[in-house]
């Protein structure tokens, strides 16, 4: 009978407790989804290259020129997800799934993205429209830079890609003008091609855009056969992708000392 007494007492204790902490609980669910709202009603206009730059009116970036979108703030990720990014962005390497789409390159021939420019190289790729006035130009200047630093591992040893990111405009003959202007030699490729398939190989290899203007002046670098790849900040000084590309060239993308080269800043600014 006591026993039973005890259970009884028990069983109302549980009860009460359940009852008290309800309210603390939903107010912690409450105050979780404030919150939430608050940094959510947060939008604003930032850079795609510089997230540092920020601004409450659409503008353009005073260190690239490039037009700031709109960002919607979003509640700060686990720290988990908030590492991996940070390891990213200090240059850690990454696999990629590279469609072999064919494409035409500056001379009008037929070339397999993959098998053709990619598979088993080390290479560089930076996306270009010859139409651009604003950071194309210094994109095209900064990889006629580490062509020639790289002197005779350009086109032996490393292959340099510029891919169009307005294949409608960019014939090969427009594409290979531009190059000229540049003095792009051999073991510099222009690739073009049918939209849907740049499309694909845009969304492959992480540049997707809504339009040629949105494009981000950023450079893919990776060695294909060890399976690694980083981006980096396609002005930045040429010396520092040229550090990249060695290595990546010699398979150790992601350490310490060769991860400075992903976000060095651009000293040069765009005009349009």
């Amino acid at each position: 009978m006591k026993n039973g007494y005890v259970s009884a007492a028990a069983a109302l204790f549980a009860v009460a407790l359940l009852i008290c902490s309800a309210p603390a609980a939903r107010a912690q669910a409450f105050a979780a989804a404030g919150v939430a709202r608050q940094t959510d009603a947060g939008d604003f206009y930032s850079c795609p290259m510089h997230p540092e730059v920020k601004s409450k009116k659409k503008g353009r970036c005073p260190k690239c020129k490039m037009d700031l979108r709109l960002t919607h703030a979003k509640p700060s990720p686990p720290a988990a997800e908030t590492d991996a990014r940070e390891s990213y962005a200090d240059g850690a390497s990454s696999k990629m799934t590279i469609p072999d789409v064919e494409l035409l390159d500056q001379d009008g021939r037929k070339v397999r993205f993959y098998t053709d420019l990619v598979k088993g190289r080390v290479v560089a790729v930076q996306f270009i429209f010859t139409t651009c006035t604003t950071i194309c130009p210094p994109l095209g200047a900064t990889f006629a830079r580490v062509q020639r630093d790289l002197g005779e591992r350009a086109g032996r040893d490393v292959t340099l890609i510029s891919v169009s990111v307005d294949p409608v405009t960019d014939t090969p003959e427009r594409l290979k003008a531009w190059g000229e202007k540049f003095h792009a030699a051999e073991g510099w490729t222009f690739v073009t091609g049918a939209k849907p398939q740049v499309s694909e190989l845009l969304r492959a290899l992480g540049a997707g855009v809504g339009s040629p203007s949105e494009h981000t002046p950023e450079i893919l670098i990776g060695n294909e056969a060890a399976g690694q790849w980083t981006r980096a900040y396609g002005l930045t000084r040429p010396a520092a992708l040229v550090k990249l590309i060695e290595a990546a060239s010699a398979g150790r993308l992601g350490t310490p000392t060769d991860s400075a080269a992903t976000d060095s800043p651009a000293k040069e600014s765009t005009r349009q």
